[in-house]
């Protein structure tokens, strides 16, 4: 799975530092010299990664936009980075990680693959995946209903059925996942439901052992996309 960031800098030693690693961990790179093409091109592209130098000219400007509520583009995580004169902190930019210039190439390393697993994780905590398996919906005190998996997702999934569930019921859910060595079973709830036999299930608890399977096999279907 390819990211995208964009790096904010006229240092261009630095920057085809950047570019090399970056590119070892599968994550294209944008250049932007000027902070007001940054911004101008952040609010018309979903960028996952920006790294600001603190030492460009306008970079104070430019953080402090970032800062503000509307204009902040949905773009984590911030990295900054500068020489010996920057006195920029964390708190003060938003931004999640630092580091300083000249670029040790390991802490680098270090910096951007915590910064690339943060952006994974949170694209796998909403990523949702087609399967069509059938799943057998268990209500207490009434019979085992059929319905076929949709796609899922970490915190629930899609069915569609023919057999309508109260929705205020609670309900038992379990279906084969491709490749799991046993069923996965889970306590559920219905979020919503149409006329059409579409419903959303959300997960209230699994085995710990099962969610871990689940979230390998979602981590799989994600990174092969």
């Amino acid at each position: 799975m390819t990211l995208s960031s964009m790096v904010v800098s006229r240092d261009w030693q630095e920057v085809s530092v950047l570019e090399c690693i970056m590119s070892s961990l599968h994550m294209d790179v944008a250049v932007e010299q000027e902070p007001q093409r940054a911004m101008a091109r952040l609010n018309k592209s979903k960028i996952d990664a920006l790294i600001v130098d603190c030492d460009l000219s306008g970079s104070s400007q430019f953080l402090r936009e970032l800062q503000r509520g509307e204009r902040r583009p949905k773009t984590v995580p911030l990295v900054i980075m500068g020489g010996p004169g920057c006195n920029y902190r964390l708190d003060d930019t938003g931004a999640l990680f630092a580091f300083a210039k000249p670029i040790s190439v390991e802490q680098a390393v270090r910096t951007l693959s915590a910064a690339r697993n943060m952006i994974l994780d949170g694209r796998l905590r909403y990523h949702r995946a087609g399967l069509e398996v059938p799943v057998a919906l268990n209500c207490k005190g009434s019979r085992a209903k059929d319905a076929v998996l949709v796609n899922i997702s970490q915190g629930g999934m899609q069915i569609h059925t023919d057999n309508p569930i109260a929705i205020q019921q609670p309900l038992r859910v379990a279906f084969d996942l491709p490749g799991a060595k046993s069923k996965m079973k889970a306590q559920a709830e219905v979020a919503w439901q149409d006329q059409r036999g579409n419903m959303g299930i959300r997960f209230l608890k699994i085995a710990s052992r099962q969610e871990r399977m689940l979230q390998l096999w979602l981590a799989q279907q994600f990174l092969a996309n």
